[in-house]
């Protein structure tokens, strides 16, 4: 049994993750100050949520094409993303994204409001309420998003097999090497890899449900 679905998975999966970490707390916390156009921002930055996976995957195909906007400005310096693992990442995070971002922006809004006023009344700069205040008094959450994020880019498929199709030992992740085996009339190939993605999801969950235990304790201790 060729493994390497499961090594690309985890590649695709680890950089989706580290991609949706930064860009979806940023996003989370920009959206919380925004005002009014919250609900515009919001709406739009989790569209890919209610989206089909196909319909980002031909967005993204659109705009890193050779024709596409960041497809053209890549082609100069001679670079391609597309049917790439690299590619497979950035899809999988542009359908991951929403999990992180809307997480996130929940585990920010449960902070104390007098906190927030309380360090910009003695002067705090924004970043350094974010870093130093937020993000620790937010840690649980921001790990259950961290996890979902990273388990959802594991499991995509429609965006991920648009972007970087399903080359063997190069972009065929597990999702899609049961798609293929399902084709090729591989049943027993087939079933391998589901038990193998569900192992990883039944962990994912066992993981979620501590950091949610944790983070209920700590709130009855407060």
């Amino acid at each position: 049994m060729d493994f390497s679905p499961l090594f690309i998975s985890c590649k695709v999966a680890l950089m989706s993750t580290a991609i949706t970490f930064f860009l979806g707390l940023f996003a989370a916390w920009l959206v919380g100050r925004a005002g009014r156009a919250k609900f515009f921002v919001d709406a739009f930055l989790s569209l890919p949520l209610v989206l089909p996976p196909t319909v980002v995957g031909f967005f993204l195909l659109a705009f890193f094409g050779r024709n596409g906007i960041a497809g053209s400005v890549l082609a100069r310096f001679e670079k391609n993303i597309l049917f790439t693992w690299q590619g497979g990442a950035l899809a999988a995070a542009a359908v991951s994204f929403p999990v992180m971002y809307r997480t996130a922006r929940g585990a920010f809004s449960q902070i104390d409001s007098e906190i927030i006023n309380a360090a910009r009344t003695l002067g705090l700069r924004e970043f350094y309420i974010f870093f130093k205040i937020m993000i620790p008094l937010s840690r649980h959450g921001i790990a259950a998003a961290t996890v979902l994020s990273f388990a959802r880019s594991l499991g995509e498929f429609g965006a991920t097999i648009m972007v970087a199709g399903n080359i063997p030992k190069k972009t065929q992740t597990m999702s899609v090497a049961v798609y293929t085996a399902m084709q090729g009339g591989d049943k027993a190939l087939a079933f391998r890899w589901v038990l193998i993605i569900f192992a990883f999801s039944i962990v994912t969950l066992f993981f979620i449900n501590i950091v949610t235990e944790r983070a209920s304790k700590r709130s009855e201790n407060l």
